[in-house]
């Protein structure tokens, strides 16, 4: 009987969604599993556990799991012994002071003997010590940014990821004590065939991530513009120069940046590009 590799995802929460979207874009067929524990892809020798975030570094490092998807605060808090098999560039967030709104906060040393809730101690005493700060750390889960507005704390250590949150409890950001995102860990002591699996999936997730904010583009170009306009997008090696029945001009094909594209699209019309074309990327492999 074949092995799967078990890969354990949050239940429920924000990284649930990312999680799940980046599995099936690698071309696994699965269920969304908010209301099971597990499910088995269909395409793929993968089995996949839903459990709570905080309980995944644990469960990988006792093997119950052989991989995880987790945020980084977590893997860091956890202090995991697990690996990390790769930072997945999704649930981008950062984990940071704040403050009542109506405080004048002049500095780091402003926490000094201060009491500061958070559900990440651990990070938030290296933050502290880091900054030589003697301040109380209360541990509580769930709802810290209410802490201040009740007379618990007097500052949180909190993620934040829009700030409207802290915005709604009169609060305000002062200080980033760590930027999290999604990441990939792993069992170290994989067996040879579930090492095998794992590469096969981060091969998908690199083509996958590899063709985020990029864009085919295809445009007519004047034959005697090609040098500068190769110049100005010069694509992932080079660009595909393909001549038109049209005498004088020639199609180019390029990989590029959506965001230089954009910046550089009144520059390639100056140029005498037109007929400009501009298609997503699915997959890209290198």
């Amino acid at each position: 009987m074949k092995e799967k590799l078990r890969i354990a995802v949050q239940k429920s929460g924000r990284l649930h969604d990312g999680s799940i979207d980046l599995l099936r874009d690698c071309g696994l067929l699965l269920q969304n599993g908010r209301d099971q524990l597990k499910t088995s892809v269909q395409n793929f020798p993968v089995e996949l556990l839903f459990l709570r975030d905080d309980d995944i570094p644990q469960y990988v490092a006792d093997r119950v799991a052989d991989a995880g998807i987790i945020g980084e605060n977590v893997f860091i808090e956890k202090r995991s012994l697990c690996r990390i098999a790769r930072k997945l560039d999704f649930a981008k967030c950062r984990l940071a002071i704040a403050v009542p709104r109506s405080d004048h906060y002049s500095g780091t040393q402003w926490l000094q003997g201060k009491n500061i809730a958070t559900s990440y101690p651990v990070i938030t005493e290296a933050f502290l010590i880091a900054n030589g700060i003697e301040a109380s750390i209360h541990e509580i889960s769930g709802s810290v940014e209410i802490a201040p507005g009740i007379g618990l704390a007097d500052a949180i250590c909190d993620l934040v990821s829009t700030g409207s949150t802290l915005l709604s409890n009169g609060l305000k950001e002062v200080e980033t004590v760590l930027v999290s995102e999604a990441m990939l860990i792993a069992n170290p002591e994989l067996s040879t065939e579930k090492a095998e699996i794992l590469e096969k999936l981060l091969f998908r997730m690199d083509a996958v991530r590899s063709a985020r904010n990029k864009k085919y583009i295809l445009m007519n170009i004047p034959t005697d513009a090609i040098s500068m306009i190769t110049r100005i997008i010069p694509g992932m090696n080079s660009p595909t120069i393909m001549p038109l029945s049209r005498s004088g001009w020639s199609s180019l094909h390029a990989v590029v940046e959506e965001n230089d594209f954009w910046e550089k699209i009144d520059v390639l019309k100056e140029n005498g590009a037109e007929g400009i074309l501009v298609l997503p990327i699915e997959k890209m492999i290198p």
